[in-house]
C-alpha cells in the first residue's frame, strides 16, 4: 500500500482517482499548469505543483516536471490516469529509474499495446481477426491516404497512434472531409499525446451492421 500518490493528470480524470485514494486513506499529490491552478483537483488533493504554462506539452506532458514534482513531494508512486502520458512507454521506464512506482503497465507492455498501429499488428500476427484498416503509419501523401480510404470503404475513423480515451478520433464520411480531418488529428494529437502518427481503421457500426446482417440472416 502506498502512502502518498502524485497524479499525473487533471479534471475529471484526477477526481477520480483522489476519489479512490481518500477512500484507501493514501494521501495525494496533484499537479497542474498555471491555468488549471483553482481546479477542482487541485483543491481537493493534500498537496499540489505547478509543473509548467497552459499548453499541455509544457506541463502535464513535460516528464521532468512531473517526476520533479513526485520529488520533491515524496511521493511514492505516480497515476498517470489516462490520456497525457499513460501511454507513454518512456515515462513509465522513466518513473520506475527514478524509484518511484508506475501504477500501470510497464513500459515494455506499453511498446506492445499503447501503439495502436504496433498492437494491431501483434493482433494480425497471432491470427487475431482485425478490423479492416492500416497497419502503418498514415503517409503524407493525400492520393494515398484517399486510395486507403477507398480500398476500406466509407465511413472510416481516423485515430491517432497513440493515447486513448476518444481523443484523437474522428468519423469520416467523405473524401473532402478526410484530407481535413487527419490535419486537425495530427494537430490534436501532437498536443495531447506528443505523437503526430496516425492511423486509419474502419468505423465500428459498420462491423455492428454487418453483424445485425448475419443474425437476421440466421433466423
Amino acid at each position: 500500500m502506498f502512502g502518498k500518490i502524485l497524479i499525473a493528470n487533471r479534471g475529471e480524470i484526477a477526481l477520480r482517482i483522489l476519489r479512490a485514494c481518500r477512500t484507501m486513506n493514501i494521501k495525494t499529490v496533484a499537479v497542474h499548469s498555471t491555468a488549471d491552478a483553482d481546479s477542482m483537483h487541485v483543491r481537493l488533493a493534500d498537496e499540489s505543483v505547478c509543473i509548467g504554462p497552459p499548453a499541455p506539452s509544457m506541463s502535464y506532458l513535460n516528464i521532468p516536471a512531473i517526476i520533479s514534482a513526485a520529488e520533491v513531494t515524496d511521493a511514492e508512486a505516480i497515476h498517470p490516469g489516462y490520456g497525457f502520458l499513460s501511454e507513454n512507454a518512456d515515462f513509465a521506464d522513466r518513473v520506475e529509474k527514478s524509484g518511484f512506482a508506475f501504477i500501470g503497465p510497464r513500459g515494455d507492455t506499453i511498446r506492445l499495446m499503447g501503439d495502436k498501429i504496433n498492437a494491431k499488428r501483434m493482433m494480425a500476427k497471432a491470427g487475431i481477426p482485425c478490423v479492416p484498416g492500416s497497419l502503418a503509419e498514415l503517409p503524407d501523401d493525400t492520393q494515398q491516404i484517399l486510395a486507403l480510404a477507398r480500398e476500406i470503404g466509407y465511413p472510416v475513423i481516423v485515430k491517432a497512434c497513440a493515447g486513448g480515451g476518444g481523443r484523437g478520433m474522428r468519423a469520416v464520411r467523405t473524401e473532402a472531409a478526410l484530407v481535413n480531418s487527419i490535419a486537425l488529428l495530427r494537430a490534436e494529437a501532437k498536443n495531447a499525446f506528443g505523437s503526430v502518427r496516425a492511423s486509419s481503421i474502419c468505423l465500428s457500426f459498420s462491423i455492428a451492421h454487418l453483424f445485425l446482417n448475419r443474425l437476421r440472416e440466421s433466423l
